[in-house]
């Protein structure tokens, strides 16, 4: 039994892991540490968003055989209009990952660093942070083999470890679970938790899963008749990343002190209350997640620009491979370089969170469309719940635009 259910993953735990990075960590530790369980509504809001547009992404890709940048290339038929959604696509998902490309891997970096110290290297006059350059040749190597079994493989190992990881932490904290179930249904806004909250939303409903995804489910997937696979693959993955996310939030509020910043100060902030052992703990949850995320990234960003502009997407070929060679170099060299990845990090969530109903939009449309799905085009439930996260996410979105320009 369980040897069937593994080897009918598909390319969920790919997809749980590409949320599930450093900048959630960080996010939902910021959300935990300051406002307590308040804010686990918005991850249960943010899951329930994420398994109904995922499941339409896995569904588009097992259908039409193509990824969701490839066809809105090809039903978009007026060459202006072409032109600038493709330009506003590849500079949306392609640019943003190069920036979270820092963030991914500077994240993976402290949970090396938790155990081994610091490590640094000099080449000459340039100063390399080692732990960075280790998790940055990590992904480059699975990227490279550029087999989709071995990234699924390696995915599910890295995706386990992070989870049991977190959800220990979490167990260690004890938290009230009373208060833990009130958090979940009980929607609350303390004031100033409006941007967080439309960072929780961005870390997990996360734009560039939805090219990521319609383009592994080809290449898992060839016939309709595997979409109860995919639809499962989907919501076991997304309702366990969503899972994790929490416990990040629930043990994150645990810690009676105002001044943590990162994932790798809750680690800290927990040691004197539950002994070293949690520090250890975090800091396998933070190297899978920074592992899993510098994979994904670039991953995402080469297959979306392969769609725009019409290369394919064979992992081995040299165009496809420039792209996520580009992102994982510059992410190694800014995370090298001292880059200040958490406020980046952070303002990247909530970029998400106000992109996500372009990204969205253009989904929906596709979703619609008879000539590239046939009958599996979506319900009128499924527009119905499609149309619905797209509001809340645009209200939600304002208003953290707003509270930036102190207009709220």
């Amino acid at each position: 039994m369980i040897l069937k259910f593994l080897k009918n993953i598909g390319p969920g735990p790919l997809v749980a892991a590409a949320f599930i990075g450093p900048g959630t960590v960080t996010v939902c530790t910021l959300a935990g540490v300051n406002f307590g369980f308040a804010l686990l509504w918005a991850m249960v809001l943010s899951v329930f968003a994420t398994v109904i547009l995922q499941e339409m992404a896995a569904r588009l890709g097992v259908v039409a055989q193509k990824g969701l940048s490839e066809i809105i290339r090809e039903e978009i038929k007026y060459p202006l209009v072409k032109g600038g959604v493709m330009l506003l696509i590849i500079s949306a998902v392609v640019l943003g990952n190069a920036a979270y490309e820092a963030g991914n891997i500077s994240g993976g970096a402290l949970g090396v660093e938790a155990i081994t110290g610091n490590l640094s290297w000099t080449i000459g006059v340039l100063q390399l942070n080692g732990a960075s350059v280790i998790i940055g040749v990590m992904a480059f190597i699975l990227l490279y083999i550029g087999n989709y079994k071995v990234l699924e493989k390696a995915f599910i190992v890295l995706v386990i470890l992070m989870s049991l990881a977190f959800i220990i932490t979490a167990i260690l904290t004890k938290p009230n679970l009373l208060d833990v179930f009130k958090g979940l249904i009980v929607p609350e806004t303390p004031k100033g938790s409006i941007l967080t909250i439309v960072a929780l939303i961005g870390t997990t409903v996360v734009p560039y899963n939805l090219f990521l995804h319609a383009s592994l489910a080809k290449t898992k997937w060839k016939s309709d008749r595997d979409l109860a696979l995919a639809k499962r693959d989907t919501v076991v993955a997304v309702v366990l990343g969503g899972t994790v996310s929490m416990c990040v939030i629930i043990s994150a509020s645990a810690i009676q002190m105002q001044d943590i910043k990162s994932a790798s100060d809750l680690a800290l902030g927990l040691e004197p209350l539950f002994g070293r052992f949690s520090k250890y703990f975090l800091a396998i949850g933070l190297f899978a997640a920074g592992v899993t995320s510098a994979i994904t990234a670039p991953l995402a960003a080469a297959f979306v620009a392969s769609g725009c502009l019409g290369w394919g997407s064979d992992l081995k070929s040299r165009k496809f491979r420039a792209v996520w060679m580009a992102i994982v170099l510059l992410g190694v060299l800014f995370s090298s370089l001292g880059f200040k990845s958490i406020e980046i990090i952070k303002l990247a969530q909530v970029a998400n969170g106000l992109l996500l109903p372009v990204v969205a939009g253009f989904l929906l449309w596709v979703m619609n469309k008879s000539s590239v799905l046939g009958k599996y085009v979506n319900t009128k439930k499924q527009n119905a719940l499609g149309i619905l996260i797209m509001v809340v996410t645009i209200v939600l979105g304002l208003k953290g635009v707003l509270t930036v320009f102190n207009v709220i």
